[in-house]
């Protein structure tokens, strides 16, 4: 049933999935033997911090949902698989105890996988190759399950997108090239896997996103497909783009000769219009791309801080908004003394700042003999550390505080804890 999606209200989730399996004809093609992987979104956790886990990981409840309902069909060769980089390495396995996902390997038997422990196989991306989880290539049927979110680099990240945690961290690395395009590279992962279903999993959506820092707000719908490109161009009619607007989509379109508009799709169950809503993916910078518009309310001056581009890789991506809250905190009134920010594999330094700070080890290669630097405040860790930036920065004069950022995140934390919807439980498993 390629081009038929659904689109269900959650209620019951567990009976709201089998609705939108059943209208979009999800396990059409599944036999009880087939190796079936279950790849989940969970980009991210902060262990050491408070972490609001809405509309950045895939709830527990939708993975309880999805392996009850396959286990009571008598699909029992089930795997839940995903290589969550954190930054000090590997923790999926952690993020797997936090969810809950051991209940499920308890009662229903589901294996559970790191792909960052076991093996990956270089595969061929027409031009460059990418090393995917040999767990993931083995399987029979994938099933994605991502959630219905932004993402400040790629407008949206849905099923395609999140193919790209099937990767080792170097290829992770390698899709945020210098020379060429972030949504250029990872829409060609799922041409090389058995992609068999996707279950968007919109309890919350999120908008800024892809990570904490974003704004979750309760949307309570289920999408599903068998059809991965259709499911995720009607996911991002429901966050508000039309597909062609979506690079990543368009090019997986020209590749496989498919058409970007919602004419050539089938949507059963509930209408895109009844649900549609513009969630904002970007953030606001000033036009002479000297900072955030945050920035220049708050009066800050005497910085350029160069916007981030889709070169700036995941792991410098979750530190770049610690790095905005400790350059904020460093703020006491006066102008900053002339500093440039730069990050990424691309950006170059200007001339006629006293210091140029180089965030993160692409940031420095890319700098490092540039004539324009009078002084370099070069962090060049992969990732960069915060308390290396802070301690290089007082070396200047500038003091940062590093308290003011854990605050930041229990504000964060805390503006969910006493809205309703938003319940953690919908992140755990029950007995």
């Amino acid at each position: 049933m390629a081009g038929i999606v659904s689109i269900v209200k959650n209620d019951d989730t567990c009976m709201s999935l089998k609705k939108a399996l059943d209208l979009c004809g999800g396990l059409e093609g599944f036999r009880p033997a087939d190796r079936i992987l279950i790849k989940p979104n969970l980009v991210a956790w902060d262990f050491d911090l408070p972490f609001p886990p809405f509309g950045v990981v895939t709830t527990s409840a939708v993975m309880h949902a999805l392996v009850r309902i396959l286990h009571e069909g008598g699909y029992t060769n089930l795997t839940i698989g995903e290589a969550s980089l954190g930054v000090s390495g590997s923790v999926a396995k952690k993020i797997f105890e936090v969810l809950g996902y051991h209940k499920l390997r308890e009662k229903y038997g589901v294996d559970l996988v790191d792909f960052n422990d076991g093996e990956f196989v270089p595969v061929d991306m027409d031009g460059f190759r990418l090393s995917i989880a040999a767990r993931a290539l083995e399987s029979d049927k994938i099933i994605s399950v991502p959630v219905l979110k932004t993402h400040n680099q790629c407008k949206v990240s849905l099923g395609i997108k999140n193919f790209k945690g099937c990767l080792d961290r170097r290829s992770k690395i390698h899709c945020h090239g210098k020379d060429w395009d972030l949504n250029h590279t990872f829409p060609r992962i799922v041409e090389k896997l058995p992609a068999a279903l996707t279950v968007i999993d919109g309890i919350f959506t999120l908008a800024k996103g892809p990570g904490a820092t974003g704004k979750a707000f309760r949307k309570d719908i289920l999408v599903a497909s068998r059809d991965v490109f259709a499911c995720d161009v009607v996911g991002a009619a429901l966050l508000g783009y039309d597909a062609g607007e979506v690079d990543h989509l368009a090019f997986y379109a020209r590749r496989n000769g498919r058409r970007l508009d919602l004419s050539g799709i089938e949507v059963r169950g509930e209408t895109v219009e009844a649900h549609r809503t513009f969630v904002e993916s970007d953030w606001e910078w000033t036009e002479d791309n000297t900072g955030p518009v945050g920035f220049r309310r708050r009066g800050i001056s005497g910085i350029a801080l160069r916007k981030y581009d889709n070169s700036l890789c995941t792991a410098c991506s979750k530190l770049y908004n610690p790095m905005l809250v400790l350059l904020m905190s460093a703020f006491k009134g006066d102008p900053f003394p002339g500093i440039e920010v730069l990050t990424g594999k691309r950006q170059e330094a200007s001339p006629g700042f006293k210091l140029t700070v180089l965030f993160g080890k692409c940031a420095y290669l890319q700098n490092r003999d540039n004539p324009n630097i009078k002084k370099a405040v070069a962090v060049k860790g992969c990732p960069p550390d915060l308390k290396e930036l802070e301690r290089l920065l007082a070396e200047e004069g500038i003091s940062c505080d590093y308290g003011r950022y854990v605050q930041y995140r229990r504000d964060i934390y805390n503006r969910y804890m006493d809205k309703e919807g938003f319940d953690l439980g919908l992140y755990e498993i029950p007995a």
